[in-house]
């Protein structure tokens, strides 16, 4: 099918309401626009360098974690929480009762994530994993009685304060197992010669057109993406996230994906998802090659300062780099150090200017891996 002839789907009439039914996507796609077949070559050639960039760094695990913490803060900021990255590394209990909920909602989207990727080892990008995904994205907080890890049996809407004022009502919920099949299909169908981020880009857009869940969907629907990416090998290491650039786009976002549904305009839709991807991954480039430079900079630091506690210092060093709020007991217990040894070592980080105290106690204190988590 030529794009320019995509058919998104029609209303319904529900009960006093009208819902969209939309087509399946589960066939091929072709297109004559060579501005697609641009954005395309530049994505790709941005998660080249991504890809080889990425190779180069050692223990590449330890920032893997931070990208996942910032796609957690930033996929849930667009739901409504206001956690920042240094609260969601921050225990729980410090934080003001207010912020516990949008802590745990952060946390859920990083055990998600960490559950899929590992889940990815042992099934297909399926139906079954999604709702698995979903289960722990649910499963504390305010989303735990809104059937985790099911899809939904009734019908649901957004925006407005009902089904009758609502902005977007998605299919009736007898519509989902056909349409989710033919969604699984299209996800894994090797018959169909259609780029991966093209059919990324499609199949995100009927993921939340059709709103398979209660709640969770657009949390879902982003993670989506990163997780594709990694099953087909396009991404080597779940580095790309696209929540920050839907985020500062926001009114563009939900604009192009409403023209599909009401005029049939999925070529705008997959020229914005390119551009996104674009330019998340030169960024993503960019901050890995900060990292490096921020890492090299301070061990030299450590080498020429810490005389004979260098080792330890490294040591300290690159738990920063997974952990980059921490305490005394978390340093103690991490590195095996009495009280003194670690206190000691957290006030030498300090004067070396690698951490920052930010509680002003002499008790009980907070050390800050603050240029670190500024890059993100």
């Amino acid at each position: 099918m030529d794009i320019k002839d995509f058919k998104s789907g029609c209303f319904k009439q529900g009960y006093k309401y009208q819902y969209f039914l939309p087509e399946k996507v589960n066939h091929s796609f072709s297109w004559q626009d060579p501005s697609i077949n641009a954005l395309l070559e530049e994505a790709s050639l941005h998660l080249g360098e991504l890809n080889s960039f990425s190779s180069l760094v050692p223990d590449l695990d330890r920032f893997i974690i931070m990208h996942i913490f910032k796609e957690a803060v930033v996929s849930n900021r667009i739901e409504g929480t206001r956690t920042n990255i240094e609260e969601a590394f921050n225990e729980q209990n410090n934080l003001d009762p207010e912020k516990r909920d949008d802590w745990q909602e952060v946390h859920n989207y990083v055990q998600a994530m960490n559950s899929a990727l590992n889940e990815l080892n042992t099934l297909p990008l399926s139906n079954r994993l999604i709702k698995n995904t979903h289960r722990i994205l649910l499963s504390k907080g305010r989303g735990e009685h809104k059937t985790p890890g099911e899809f939904r049996v009734s019908q649901n809407w957004l925006g407005g304060a009902t089904l009758t004022d609502a902005v977007f009502v998605p299919p009736s919920h007898e519509h989902l197992p056909e349409l989710l099949s033919d969604l699984e299909m299209f996800l894994n169908n090797d018959t169909i010669k259609i780029p991966h981020l093209v059919r990324i880009a499609i199949a995100h857009y009927q993921f939340e057109t059709i709103h398979p869940f209660l709640d969770g969907n657009g949390r879902i629907g982003r993670l989506l993406i990163t997780l594709y990416l990694v099953h087909s090998k396009v991404l080597q290491q779940p580095l790309l996230y696209l929540s920050d650039f839907f985020e500062k786009h926001k009114a563009l976002y939900y604009d192009n994906l409403t023209l599909v549904r009401t005029k049939n305009d999925i070529t705008q839709w997959i020229k914005f998802f390119l551009a996104g991807v674009s330019e998340t991954a030169q960024n993503a480039a960019h901050t890995l090659k900060h990292i490096i430079d921020l890492r090299r900079g301070y061990e030299k630091t450590i080498l020429n300062n810490f005389g004979k506690r260098t080792a330890i210092g490294v040591d300290l060093l690159n738990l920063l780099f997974s952990k980059p709020i921490v305490t005394s007991a978390t340093v103690q217990e991490a590195l095996n150090l009495s009280a003194k040894a670690a206190n000691s070592l957290l006030s030498a980080f300090t004067e070396a200017a690698i951490l920052k105290e930010s509680t002003g106690y002499r008790r009980n204190r907070t050390f800050i891996f603050d240029e670190y988590i500024r890059l993100f």
